[in-house]
């Protein structure tokens, strides 16, 4: 079983010695292993049960060290980095032959980030190599947003989890990238949009895939819980399920037609950062009840509720 602690030095010899262990960031845990090692790549692979043509966000800690593994950084990839690395915001760029095929899954760009996590900045600053981290829990199932969360899962399987307490943003990095046509988002994520615009223009949005994405995080189907979840209101499916085995996630209040301990409330203030912060173990939580579905409604589409409601269209996607 996995030991979780705060040694930095005894996460960076496991890296070292080709393991893969559990990574503290602002958005989410990630399952880390040296982005340069093919086979501790494979690891992570292995481990997530994730398939190979879902390519892998390379961390990092400075964008001097970015710059060794891609080929250039564009001028407004540039400017995002400067304006917010350390930061939720990935950013896909064309690699070197430095990083194996495995972690970009053939395609010709990588995508790089710098989080913002005082535990993750330090292991990487005395590491001779990036590390590449998908989110540590098994493929397509809730991300998970503390030390806890990855040892009850992946904890039989790896050696170590580096706690650094709950995750701050609560829900991946956004994912930028750039083509003739201006930057694009091929995920949306802890980096408002809004945010983006104000530093490069107007951004286009393309954040899902079927098949063969071109960034992390694409596919369609993703962060599920085990029990079936619904975009519905409780009065449209009380017809169908006993009130007692139905189970809600609402943004900032309770029903009376369901039992309150069958409820999770993401923001009681209706702060959208709190709700973003809180949505995974929200729904972590719900699954964990004796219930037979858990039905949410989408928040408001402003800031971090884009990146909420693309979660929980995902997650309830079949």
């Amino acid at each position: 079983m996995a030991h979780v602690g705060t040694d930095v030095h005894k996460a960076k010899e496991f890296l070292e010695q080709g393991e893969v262990i559990g990574l503290p960031t602002e958005t989410v845990y990630g399952l880390a292993g040296n982005a340069l090692n093919p086979e501790a790549v494979l690891k992570i692979f292995r481990v997530k049960n994730r398939p190979s043509f879902d390519p892998l966000i390379v961390h990092t800690d400075s964008i001097a060290k970015a710059e060794t593994f891609v080929k250039h950084i564009p001028e407004k990839a540039r400017q995002l980095g400067e304006r917010f690395w350390p930061g939720p915001l990935t950013i896909l760029l064309p690699k070197k032959t430095i990083i194996p095929d495995l972690v970009s899954s053939g395609l010709e760009t990588v995508a790089i980030r710098i989080p913002n996590h005082p535990l993750a900045l330090q292991l990487l600053s005395v590491l001779d190599f990036p590390l590449a981290a998908p989110s540590a829990n098994p493929f397509g199932y809730i991300s998970p947003t503390t030390a806890r969360h990855v040892a009850d899962q992946l904890g039989h399987q790896i050696p170590y989890v580096l706690d650094g307490g709950s995750a701050q943003v609560g829900i991946e990095s956004t994912i930028i990238g750039f083509t003739d046509g201006g930057p694009i988002v091929y995920r949306l994520g802890g980096m408002a949009l809004e945010k983006l615009e104000a530093v490069v223009g107007k951004v286009a949005v393309r954040s899902h895939s079927t098949s063969n994405p071109k960034a992390p995080g694409m596919l369609s189907s993703h962060y599920a819980p085990r029990k079936p979840l619904l975009l519905k209101k409780p009065a449209e499916i009380l017809a169908t399920y006993k009130p007692e085995r139905i189970g809600v996630l609402s943004f900032e209040e309770l029903t009376h037609l369901i039992p309150a301990e069958n409820q999770q409330i993401l923001s009681v203030t209706g702060d959208i950062s709190e709700a973003a912060k809180n949505l995974f173990a929200a729904l972590r939580a719900l699954d964990t009840l004796d219930i037979d579905v858990i039905i949410t409604e989408l928040v408001p589409e402003t800031g971090l509720g884009r990146a909420i409601n693309d979660r929980l269209r995902r997650a309830a996607f079949k």
